[in-house]
């Protein structure tokens, strides 16, 4: 039986992948910064689906707990085959506003602990043949729109470059390119979504089942939905300046989505 690793996962889009994986027979290795949520999805997930659920807590904006997560990727008697890099969050307010501590940790979950994660789990795989990552970018990362942007632009060219190398690896990486997700991101960030029109919002259970086929096609980069699929080739054909204003206007974070430094 195959072992995915999670970040971020007691809500939303991690939440999700916990709930999917489990229920197509993997075991879980669940990563967030609340012991007490972990342990009750675990719970919930191996009495439902007769898996393994290890938790694992984890701060991603500490060393310490990227270190954690690591040295738990690096273990070969116990292998991950899937690791799915979910875990981050949203600040309120534009550049300069946001303090500095805030805009560096945002860096930190969203880049290094990528990087560092990305690969210790790859190194493995790659001995092995075989493995996946999946790593959660946003639809942010094809329109300007600030700190939060920028690193999931970083996420995205980082997959596309450590795919391109690992090329008949057997190893296969993904980054995942959503739009808004109702999950418990916005609130906890206190970004207001009143302006954002229904019909932008996804569902986190049918995102995950659209980026695991994605997964399993071999792509690089997901964006899986018609409507940001649409929304992303109009913004290549935009000028920048312009795709700035529409997305002030739309809210200061444009499609953040997942959730918690390590998870809730």
């Amino acid at each position: 039986m195959t072992t995915a690793l999670i970040t971020g996962a007691t809500a939303g889009i991690g939440a999700a992948f916990a709930r999917r994986l489990a229920a197509d027979g993997h075991n879980l290795v669940l990563v967030a910064r609340d012991t007490e949520r972990l342990r009750d999805e675990a719970t919930e997930l191996h009495d439902l689906h007769g898996i393994e659920a290890e938790v694992l807590t984890a701060d991603l904006s500490a060393d310490s707990g990227i270190e954690a997560v690591e040295k738990r990727l690096s273990d070969r008697k116990h292998s991950v085959d899937l690791l799915v890099n979910n875990a981050g969050f949203g600040s309120k307010g534009r550049f300069l506003d946001v303090s500095m501590a805030d805009e560096l940790m945002m860096l930190k979950v969203h880049c290094e602990a990528v990087l560092r994660l990305t690969s210790a789990g790859v190194s493995g795989m790659k001995a092995r043949g075989r493995g996946g990552v999946v790593n959660v970018a946003s639809a942010a990362a094809f329109v300007p729109r600030g700190t939060y942007g920028a690193s999931k632009a970083w996420v995205v060219q980082f997959t596309e470059g450590a795919a391109r190398d690992l090329a008949g690896s057997g190893v296969r990486l993904m980054a995942l390119c959503p739009g808004f997700v109702r999950t418990e991101f916005h609130d906890r960030a206190g970004l207001d979504t009143g302006n954002i029109p229904a019909w932008m919002w996804l569902d986190a259970d049918k995102l995950v089942t659209a980026a695991l086929a994605d997964l399993a096609r071999g792509k690089t980069v997901s964006v899986p939905d018609p409507r940001y699929k649409a929304l992303m080739g109009a913004a290549k054909l935009t000028p920048r300046s312009v795709l700035g204003g529409v997305t002030s206007k739309m809210g200061h974070k444009f499609g953040p989505q997942h959730q918690g430094r390590g998870g809730s």
